[in-house]
């Protein structure tokens, strides 16, 4: 049983502990997937070519932003655990070099990202016909400006949660998808820029809640943990070297799975405008029915880097059990939802009716599988990374993203000539080698106690 008494605040969580972390990540998560749906919605009225254009760069994006979080995971995980072990002074120390490193990784990317643009599509999209690939390059283009700024407010988000306030970082992420979304409608019916016209809003919003973050963390100093400004411009390569133990495998695995996703959809760009559309479409639905699992992946990040800081090793374990059984039941409901409702979700989007019996299938696919492999997939890989198992869980994704996904999706799509649908059914077998590896490094107990470099400690 959990102990809940007064002898083990900041070490254990009692369940309105994991309310109040876990509910604001269920609303900032589902506001983060009803902007994008809002996003392939608006743009959709600009025709085709515009909302191919967004939902093929958006691939590309995921990489960087994966990446950008990876950064900011390996900074919660520190955080967490320097609270755990009761060290407020390098818990602070940490949040301050992870702001300096998101920040300055970010900046390097925005500018490679604008000046390699053309080639960049190029090289992943080539096949595509010259307005979509004019779409994608603008739409690329204008949301790498805003990386820096979403860079410093992940890093910002990442320290509240660390802390289990959630709630903080999810009233900024509602003041920036209002503007994202008051911009998108501006800019797509008022001022019909088209795919500048969901962009540009895109960079706005990520500033202002990187602003507004920023000075928050930094005036919060009754905190556990907040944001030294002064402590922003000491490089600290020992507590830099912690967080890129977690950062850089998280970073690596991340980044090339969404590589693989970006590879994949490249195969099913060559099948047409239908297949790219409701491809779209059903991510945009899929990304709905699991949200709240994504809630707890994060959630699980801060609870059991508390416990690794701690060293208790049978609560990190009870914690674990609990979060992914909270997963299961989180993604079941929505996905029961989803596939009862989804005729009328697809109806909103104005697409042609043969997209629109692809997305149905598609979307049953995922929603169908995920109800029994997404929680094992996806939440309880981030309790590996949270005890610094992070390698296993780098080789085992990368390994299954290349085989499975990519090699095992050219295969099927192309010989049994079923598109986009034998792409998802190679997810599926994904999902199936993921989950039952991460679930065996469970049960052994190998992923509890890596050692973290000695340095900062």
């Amino acid at each position: 049983m959990l102990q809940n008494d007064k002898r083990y605040i900041g070490k254990l969580f009692s369940n309105k502990d994991l309310r109040l972390l876990i509910i604001p990540l269920i609303i900032e998560q589902f506001l983060a997937i009803a902007v994008g749906m809002s996003d392939t919605i608006m743009v959709s009225f600009a025709g085709d070519a515009a909302v191919s254009g967004v939902s093929l760069v958006d691939m590309v994006n995921n990489v960087i932003i994966s990446l950008l979080a990876a950064l900011a995971t390996g900074g919660a995980v520190v955080i967490s655990q320097f609270i755990g072990a009761k060290k407020r002074e390098d818990a602070c120390m940490a949040a301050a070099q992870l702001e300096i490193m998101a920040f300055a990784a970010s900046v390097i990317i925005s500018i490679l990202s604008v000046i390699f643009a053309h080639p960049i599509i190029a090289l992943l999209f080539g096949n595509i016909d010259n307005e979509v690939f004019d779409a994608c390059k603008q739409y690329l283009i204008i949301t790498s400006i805003s990386f820096p700024m979403l860079a410093i407010y992940n890093s910002g988000a990442a320290i509240y949660r660390s802390t289990g306030d959630s709630k903080t970082s999810m009233k900024v992420s509602i003041l920036m998808n209002i503007i994202n979304v008051a911009g998108n409608a501006i800019g797509i019916f008022v001022l019909h820029m088209g795919v500048a016209g969901v962009a540009i809003p895109s960079v706005i919003s990520r500033g202002v809640a990187a602003v507004v973050i920023t000075v928050l963390a930094a005036q919060n100093k009754k905190a556990i943990v907040y944001l030294k400004i002064k402590e922003v411009f000491k490089l600290r390569m020992d507590f830099m070297r912690r967080i890129l133990y977690i950062g850089i495998p998280s970073g690596i695995e991340n980044s090339l799975f969404q590589v693989g996703r970006v590879a994949v959809v490249s195969i099913i760009s060559s099948f047409g405008r239908t297949e790219i559309v409701a491809n779209a479409i059903a991510n945009n639905l899929d990304g709905l029915g699991v949200n709240m699992g994504n809630a707890i992946s994060i959630a699980m990040i801060t609870v059991i880097g508390r416990c690794v800081g701690a060293g208790d090793y049978k609560e990190a374990k009870y914690y674990v059990k609990k979060l992914v059984f909270i997963g299961y039941m989180v993604i079941i409901i929505p996905a029961i939802f989803i596939l009862g409702f989804q005729n009328f979700f697809i109806s909103i989007y104005k697409v042609s009716d043969a997209t629109k019996e692809l997305t149905s299938t598609l979307v049953w696919i995922h929603m169908g599988m995920a109800m029994f492999l997404w929680p094992v997939s996806f939440i309880l890989p981030n309790a590996l990374r949270a005890g610094n198992d992070v390698r296993f869980t780098m080789c085992i994704s990368l390994f299954s993203m290349a085989v499975f996904r990519f090699a095992t999706s050219l295969y099927i799509a192309n010989v049994f000539h079923i598109g986009a649908i034998g792409v998802w059914c190679a997810m599926v077998i994904d999902w199936i080698f993921r989950s039952s590896n991460f679930v065996y490094r469970f049960i052994s107990g190998k992923w509890w106690h890596k050692d973290l470099p000695k340095e900062g400690i």
